[in-house]
């Protein structure tokens, strides 16, 4: 049992405990890092969307089936994860951005939040040029809500997204649950359906502008009986 009284085995041991451990979050980074982890989102039905209550923002809400939104002339759609968070600030700007083409084609642009805190839904405003509606019970964040807590903050993409939002001048706060992921729809009138349904990732995971477009002109206005005549 000599060995157990040189000192060069005690010191190997310990490095190689040391670059176990090492070697472990190097491994549990990369994982991070891929989509194994990321919870998998499972797709609306356009039936499941018909069906959500939504409320107005007035002093007096009124509530409605969010159908009404899309039944005549389709709709682009942002469920927005958290107002105050500057990465949906940006997103919500770049959607705007769309919104001379949209009103060209006939489309109104709408976001839904989850949740009314002080005055982060008016401060949000500057950035979305559409109408915002609540939806209390969170089901455009659904069917099943997906989170993404601590492995946000050790993915490289969201790190990335962090940078791109603030060199692009865009600023925030941390009211809010901002936890539960968003996403963007665009929907078409009628039963045309369930044209495009972006979930994000992760934070900052924004919509291809292009594919929101090109989905937007894909929908046909629903011809009233009148008009068939």
């Amino acid at each position: 049992m000599s060995f157990l009284q040189d000192p060069s085995f005690f010191t190997m041991g310990m490095w190689s405990i040391g670059a176990g451990a090492i070697g472990a979050a190097a491994l549990a980074l990369i994982l991070a890092n891929t989509d194994v982890f990321l919870p998998k989102p499972q797709k609306a039905t356009l039936e499941y969307l018909e069906d959500i209550d939504l409320k107005t923002l007035e002093k007096e809400p009124m509530t409605f089936k969010a159908k009404a939104l899309w039944e005549n002339n389709g709709a682009v759609i942002m469920a927005v994860r958290r107002p105050g968070c500057f990465l949906c600030r940006e997103e919500a700007a770049d959607l705007s951005s769309l919104k001379p083409k949209l009103d060209e084609l006939g489309i109104p642009l709408y976001a839904v939040v989850k949740e009314q805190v002080k005055t982060e839904v008016k401060d949000f405003q500057p950035y979305f040029k559409g109408e915002i509606f609540l939806d209390e019970k969170k089901k455009f964040y659904g069917p099943e809500r997906r989170k993404m807590i601590f492995m946000g903050f050790v993915r490289l993409g969201v790190w990335y997204n962090f940078f791109r939002a603030r060199s692009g001048g865009f600023s925030g706060n941390l009211e809010g649950e901002g936890f539960i992921l968003g996403g963007v729809f665009v929907v078409g009138p009628g039963k045309q359906g369930i044209l495009l349904e972006h979930r994000e990732k992760e934070f900052g995971d924004k919509v291809n502008l292009v594919s929101v477009l090109e989905a937007a002109r894909k929908i046909k206005p629903q011809t009233s009986a009148s008009e068939k005549k």
